[in-house]
C-alpha cells in the first residue's frame, strides 16, 4: 500500500482532477505543455525587476504527458498505473514509486487536485 505523507489513505485510490485554472496544449509530437501565470506580490516584484515572464510553460515527458491525458477526474491512481504499465510496460518501472511522487510533484504545484 502506498501512502500519502499524513498517512491519511493509500494514494492509490485517490482520483486525481487537473486544475481548470491551467491552460495546456497537446504538441504534434504528443508532448503535453502546461502553461503557469505567475501571479502575487513577489512574482510582480521579480517580473518589474528582473524581467522575469509572465507565464511559464513546462513540458512534460513521454510518461507525464501519457498521464496527463488519462487524468479525467473518474480514474484511480491505480487505474492510472494500470494504463502505464499496458503502455510502456517494463520501461515504466519502478512504476508505483514513480508515478506516486508524479502524483505529490503535480499537487504540490497546484496542476491537479487529489
Amino acid at each position: 500500500m502506498v501512502r500519502t505523507k499524513k498517512n491519511d489513505g493509500n494514494l492509490l485510490d485517490y482520483v486525481p482532477r487537473r486544475n481548470p485554472l491551467l491552460e495546456w496544449r497537446q504538441t504534434e509530437e504528443g508532448a503535453v505543455q502546461i502553461t503557469v501565470c505567475r501571479t502575487g506580490v513577489l512574482n510582480w516584484i521579480s517580473q518589474a525587476l528582473f524581467k522575469a515572464p509572465k507565464k511559464s510553460t513546462v513540458n512534460l515527458d513521454k510518461y507525464g504527458s501519457f498521464i496527463w491525458l488519462y487524468i479525467d477526474g473518474e480514474r484511480t491512481v491505480e487505474q492510472l498505473a494500470r494504463q502505464l504499465k499496458e503502455q510502456y510496460g517494463e520501461e515504466a518501472e519502478p512504476l508505483y514509486e514513480r508515478l506516486v511522487q508524479y502524483m505529490r510533484i503535480l499537487k504540490n504545484n497546484k496542476f491537479i487536485e487529489l
